[in-house]
């Protein structure tokens, strides 16, 4: 699911939305310390390319802990990509 709206996400999420999502993350155990770097100084679109894509490599349990993030962080971007 979330390879389909991978393009859309990279292009509409904002970054203070992926440094929520981060903290989500971490608190849920997908991702470790190390990888909050995911949303470094390299630009938004590839900030969210790289959060994605680490996600996506974890596993439909990890993605369905960032689609529940995404609900609970930024409900409308979550609505705008389908993912409720």
């Amino acid at each position: 699911m979330l390879m389909a709206v991978r393009s859309q996400f990279m292009d509409i999420v904002s970054e203070p939305v992926l440094r929520r999502l981060l903290d989500k993350l971490l608190e849920r155990r997908v991702i470790i310390d190390e990888e909050m770097d995911l949303g470094g100084a390299d630009g938004r679109v590839n900030n969210a390319r790289r959060v994605i894509d680490v996600v996506r490599r974890k596993g439909s349990q990890a993605c369905s802990a960032l689609i529940a993030a995404l609900c609970e962080v930024d409900l409308f971007l979550s609505q705008e990509l389908q993912l409720m």
